[in-house]
């Protein structure tokens, strides 16, 4: 019997497509932190509405992550997907209006609510396109090749934002709003899967067998939230200012690329590579935590970034082979949530405490999900092909 090899993934037609929609479906999330806060600042003379609409948005994403994921399984995941990005653009456009119109304040929060809580089924949507446009055997080259792109996509939305604001502080929100008409002209058609099953007959969510790369996936939220969002607080208390904080940010994207990269070509997404990475994550903890020296955090961020594609990737093909098709959409939706969370939490842990502390307490949640993995039987079954990111 002769067997068909799989399209090499740099001439995957279906992969580039869902790519492309994927990145401008990823833009108005990236670009929405330094949109708000130009915006609130050149209308009220303050960022703080900015940081507030954020919040909102963010809160309105966890929220609506689940039930978003839940109508994607029910009528089918294309269909859904240009259902609520039409739906979130409209919601961008409206803000627009709003501002234009010198909305007060709650308004303007209320406006943030609809593209916040249909963003949150975007990740799973797309994620669960993804398992209909490539093959089983290219999933973990695809994804990992996907989280080095996503780097590129963080780096580029604020830049955008930048250059649209010097034109106009309006010309964001559009942007954000064309983006997402954009993401739903490019979703690949062909792999669209038709809904799974009626809605009576869904089957149990197997939360118990994902725990373990749930808690993957919030560590990553976790421990990189401590060094993003404390680059300048890390950079200040060894001498250092904005120009080595920005070192900071962009060593951390680097290792990112790299190690996906890496990945991508000779990965494998078994267990031991998660066990291998988890470990990676609680060697570079350290050093970030503690007052080491420029070396020390230079080689902790490294560590910490190089891994966190590759342990990305392991959690997100073994979540598949353990998600119904019925609820796909749903699942990984869910793990956006996880994710989310962790990343909220690190977050406020570097707002509240010592700066040693938050980096430490994101080594605690890679410990503990090590330690989890290690002693389930949830990371042994090699559900998706070889489970190989090589040729």
């Amino acid at each position: 019997m002769t067997t068909i090899e799989p399209t090499p993934l740099l001439r995957h037609r279906r992969y580039w497509r869902w790519s492309a929609s994927a990145q401008l479906g990823r833009l108005p999330a990236a670009m929405a932190p330094l949109a708000f806060t130009v915006l609130t600042t050149a209308t009220t003379g303050s960022y703080r509405l900015g940081g507030v609409l954020m919040a909102v948005f963010v809160a309105a994403e966890l929220l609506g992550a689940v039930p978003a994921g839940r109508l994607l399984d029910r009528i089918g995941p294309g269909r859904g997907l240009v259902l609520l990005l039409c739906c979130a653009a409209a919601g961008f456009a409206g803000m627009a209006v709003a501002v234009a119109n010198e909305a007060p304040a709650f308004l303007l929060a209320a406006t943030v609510v609809l593209p916040g809580l249909l963003a949150g089924g975007l990740s799973g949507g797309l994620r669960t396109l993804l398992a209909g446009a490539v093959e089983d055997a290219l999933l973990p080259r695809a994804i990992a090749v996907d989280a080095m792109l996503i780097e590129g996509v963080l780096v580029a939305a604020p830049l955008l934002v930048a250059a649209l604001s010097l034109v106009h502080t309006l010309l964001p929100l559009l942007a954000m709003a064309t983006a997402y008409l954009g993401c739903a002209a490019l979703l690949p058609r062909s792999a669209t899967p038709a809904p799974a099953s009626a809605p009576g007959q869904r089957p149990r969510f197997p939360l118990r067998a994902a725990l373990c790369w749930l808690g993957c996936l919030f560590t990553i939220g976790h421990l990189l939230s401590t060094i993003e969002v404390a680059p300048l607080a890390l950079a200040q208390r060894l001498g250092g200012g904005t120009a080595q904080a920005a070192v900071l940010v962009a060593v951390l994207c680097g290792a990112s690329v790299a190690g996906s990269g890496l990945f991508a070509w000779r990965g494998r997404v078994g267990r031991p590579a998660a066990l291998a990475c988890l470990g990676c994550f609680l060697a570079g903890a350290v050093p970030v935590g503690f007052d080491l020296g420029w070396t020390g955090l230079l080689a902790g961020v490294v560590l910490i970034g190089a891994c966190t594609g590759p342990l990305l990737t392991i959690a997100s093909v073994r979540l598949q082979g353990l998600l119904p098709p019925a609820r796909r959409a749903e699942g990984f939706s869910f793990a956006f949530a996880v994710q989310a969370t962790g990343f909220g939490l690190g977050s406020l842990s570097v707002g509240l405490l010592p700066l040693t502390l938050p980096p430490l307490l994101g080594a605690v949640s890679a410990a503990l999900t090590c330690a989890m993995l290690a002693s389930s039987r949830a990371g042994r079954p090699e559900p998706i092909g070889t489970l190989s990111a090589s040729p």
